[in-house]
């Protein structure tokens, strides 16, 4: 049985530091399974990707005035997660905000049961930590996109399944 791939926007959101705001995730039956991962989610109707990326923003971080800048990255993912297997076509935009403040009332009931909180990381803190982020290759990712700026067009990363 196959399963349907859901598109998905994510987020590289970028603070005036070039801080990037990560989300802490856990597997609800498994609070000690535990991961980063950007803000994000799945298109709603008949929304674009750039609709879909802010609103997830504005619903998982409270941040409405986040200025959407260029698609970075292409990412096809597979993974389990809540009770079943999830098949992901996932597009991350770059995006800039001013405001460091964040408000997870907006979450979800699934993203209340999944989120432990949000954290602003510096480049050099999320090359040194040992902790699961996604996608797994963020920390160069981010140092070359803060180095060289954004792709002339976006880069495809490799397929990441668990």
């Amino acid at each position: 049985m196959s399963t349907e791939t859901r598109k998905v926007s994510r987020l590289v959101l970028l603070d005036p530091d070039d801080r990037i705001l990560l989300m802490h995730g856990f597997e609800p039956e498994d609070p000690a399974s535990t991961w980063w991962f950007t803000p994000g989610g799945g298109l709603e109707g008949d929304e674009t990707r750039e609709q879909a990326a802010l609103r997830e923003l504005a619903e998982e971080t409270g941040i409405r005035d986040a200025e959407l800048g260029p698609l970075l990255w292409k990412r096809r993912c597979s993974f389990p997660f809540d009770g079943r297997r999830w098949d992901q076509d996932e597009w991350y935009f770059l995006a800039r905000t001013t405001r460091t403040l964040t408000d997870t009332s907006g979450q979800t009931g699934l993203e209340r049961r999944s989120v432990a909180g949000l954290r602003w990381w510096t480049s050099a803190e999320l090359s040194a930590t040992r902790e699961t982020v996604y996608p797994t290759r963020l920390a160069g990712l981010l140092r070359t996109l803060l180095g060289e700026g954004p792709p002339r067009t976006p880069l495809v990363l490799a397929p990441e399944i668990a």
